[in-house]
C-alpha cells in the first residue's frame, strides 16, 4: 500500500472515530521466511483494509438496544478499484446484515457508515 493510501486510511480512522465508529488496520498477504515456510495473515484473501464495528441504536419497537454491526471499509486512492476478491467480500459482509462498502475519502467512509 502506498505512503497516500496510508494516509487516507489514517484520516478515515480518525473520521470515524470521531462518530463512535471502531475500526482496526486488517494487513493482508504472504509472508515468506528464508527457509521457504509461508504464513498467511490477515482475515482472509480480499478482506477489507478497515474491519470493525459502527454502533446502532435499534428502534424503541426493537427495545432501544445499541449493537454492534459488523463494518468493512475498504480503503483506496482516488482511481483505484477494488479487486474481485475484495468485492466479495463486500458483497458478503452486506449480505450478512453488515457495513461495507469502499472510502477513498473520510467523507465517503462515514456516508458509508451513516446510510445503514
Amino acid at each position: 500500500m502506498g505512503r497516500r493510501e496510508t494516509n487516507i486510511q489514517n484520516t478515515i480512522r480518525l473520521a470515524l472515530s470521531a462518530k463512535g465508529v471502531t475500526t482496526f488496520r486488517n494487513n493482508v498477504g504472504v509472508a515468506q521466511f528464508p527457509d521457504g515456510s509461508r504464513v498467511q495473515y490477515g482475515l482472509c484473501p480480499g478482506s477489507s483494509d478497515l474491519i470493525g464495528w459502527t454502533p446502532v441504536t435499534i428502534t424503541p419497537e426493537m427495545v432501544g438496544r445499541t449493537v454492534a454491526v459488523f463494518t468493512a471499509i475498504e480503503v483506496k486512492q482516488p482511481g483505484k478499484y477494488p479487486s474481485p476478491e475484495q468485492r466479495q467480500f463486500l458483497a458478503n459482509v452486506t449480505k450478512a446484515g453488515g457495513i461495507s462498502g469502499t472510502a477513498r475519502s473520510p467523507e465517503d467512509a462515514l456516508n458509508i457508515t451513516e446510510s445503514f
